[in-house]
């Protein structure tokens, strides 16, 4: 797609994200509701609840790069289709079940439809240098709108129709994407439907497994995710326990949400703009600690138990929208993709074993010892944060090339080049240049070659 039409890229952008917003709801509509309802389900226990909560992660990291990698070869579209139709069979299994086993085959089926990637990859076919950072941001705050439309929609729907309503909305959702993906989403031009910088590529997954930085990072989504399924677990019970009505849950979830969402902008001003992601990075790990803390203390829905939800959402956006910004930054040039396919496979396992220990905590110990056991690793998290380095702010570039070039002498040669690498597979050169970096350098340098 060419450049010269932003308006029309950002509304392929916002058909994308619609379709991603429609997946995610189907995702989401259950956290907040699967420890009240589950409970009408055959053989269920608190610990295959929180299985069932948590198990799409589980086989979302398990398909999300293969399909992503299959994009390459089938095409975009086709891949994204067949997730949507998955994730449809998955959502209608899921809602005619009437055992906690088929609730669980259904959420497995739910997350095996994993699109993510391949349609990062779309967007990046579809959308110019120039235009691809604001695509990528939409994309990103859909998934958090999803989310917080989810926490008031789930408990809603559930109050009508138990968990089958949630599932039935789903696979209409799902439906509409399927709509939405063949009648107005555009074909990607032929030489850009490969090779796109948002895929991983196998050659490098080595590279991006030895890199110390963003196995910090993969630890840290990881974490991140394990502690938002966790306590998904928990909390819903804590508000029945206080005497809230189920369908009434929404009502300290979404206030809550939105003013979390509010409050962490400041924080993401002094992140981005001053430079200071390290030491936001640390401040919301150790408000993402205390919240829980004061979470397992207070058993029971008080003002202090809210500003404790308050607090954690506030971390939880924060940090949500911080680390992948930070792992951009820190993938060595040409890394992008498969760095951040590395990412999303450890954050959905976070989400996954979040939900499988949260259930057996419950279960078998307590719902204030969920609490306990989240903030612990969080603990964990921050003294490995603390090693930490702040990520270098360098500007990407990728060029097409049809041949091989000596790394070290490109980085002498042309001023500027902080880091250049070539992948065969895609015939691409990437970069990362700093602001001494000059364009018609790098020309006249290829041209000699």
């Amino acid at each position: 797609m060419s450049s010269a039409n932003p308006i029309s890229e950002m509304r392929v952008v916002g058909s994308l994200a619609l379709l991603y917003v429609f997946r995610m709801l189907g995702l989401f509509m259950v956290f907040p509701v699967m420890m009240l309802y589950g409970r009408d389900y055959i053989g269920q226990t608190p610990f295959l609840l929180g299985a069932a909560l948590g198990i799409y992660g589980l086989t979302q990291a398990v398909f999300q790069i293969p399909l992503g990698l299959l994009s390459d070869i089938w095409g975009r579209k086709p891949v994204i289709f067949i997730g949507l139709v998955v994730f449809v069979i998955g959502s209608a299994v899921a809602a005619l079940s009437d055992s906690v086993w088929g609730l669980m085959i259904g959420r497995a089926l739910q997350g095996a439809g994993a699109i993510a990637s391949a349609v990062l990859a779309l967007v990046g076919d579809l959308t110019s240098e120039q235009n691809r950072t604001r695509a990528m941001a939409i994309i990103g705050a859909s998934i958090g709108l999803s989310f917080a439309v989810a926490m008031f929609v789930g408990p809603m729907l559930a109050a009508l129709g138990g968990l089958s309503a949630i599932f039935w909305v789903a696979t209409a959702l799902a439906g509409l994407g399927i709509i939405i993906l063949w009648a107005i989403v555009p074909n990607p031009p032929a030489y850009r439907s490969q090779g796109s910088e948002g895929l991983a590529i196998p050659a490098l997954f080595g590279r991006a497994l030895k890199n110390v930085h963003l196995l910090r990072l993969n630890l840290a989504i990881f974490v991140l995710h394990l502690v938002l399924t966790a306590t998904f677990v928990a909390a819903p019970l804590v508000l029945e326990s206080s005497g809230v009505n189920s369908d009434k849950h929404w009502h300290y979830y979404l206030p809550v949400m939105l003013l979390a969402f509010v409050a962490m902008v400041p924080f993401m001003y002094v992140a981005e703009r001053k430079r200071k992601v390290k030491g936001v990075l640390l401040l919301a790990i150790a408000l993402l600690i205390a919240s829980l803390v004061a979470l397992a203390i207070v058993q029971g829905l008080s003002a202090w138990w809210v500003s404790a939800v308050f607090i954690f959402f506030t971390a939880f956006n924060l940090l949500e929208a911080t680390l992948p910004s930070w792992l951009s930054k820190q993938a060595p040039a040409g890394s992008k993709g498969t760095a951040m396919g590395v990412y999303s496979t450890c954050q959905f396992l976070g989400a996954s074993l979040g939900g499988f220990i949260g259930g057996y905590l419950v279960e078998f110990v307590g719902v204030a010892e969920v609490f306990w056991f989240a903030a612990a690793c969080c603990a964990v998290w921050f003294m490995v944060a603390l090693f930490m380095l702040p990520p270098p702010y360098l500007k990407s570039l990728s060029i097409p090339l049809d041949k091989a070039v000596s790394t070290p002498l490109m980085m002498t040669s042309v001023a500027g080049v902080v880091e250049c690498a070539w992948v065969a597979e895609q015939q691409l050169l990437y970069l990362k240049v700093d602001d001494s970096f000059n364009q018609q350098n790098l020309d006249d340098y290829l041209q000699s070659l």
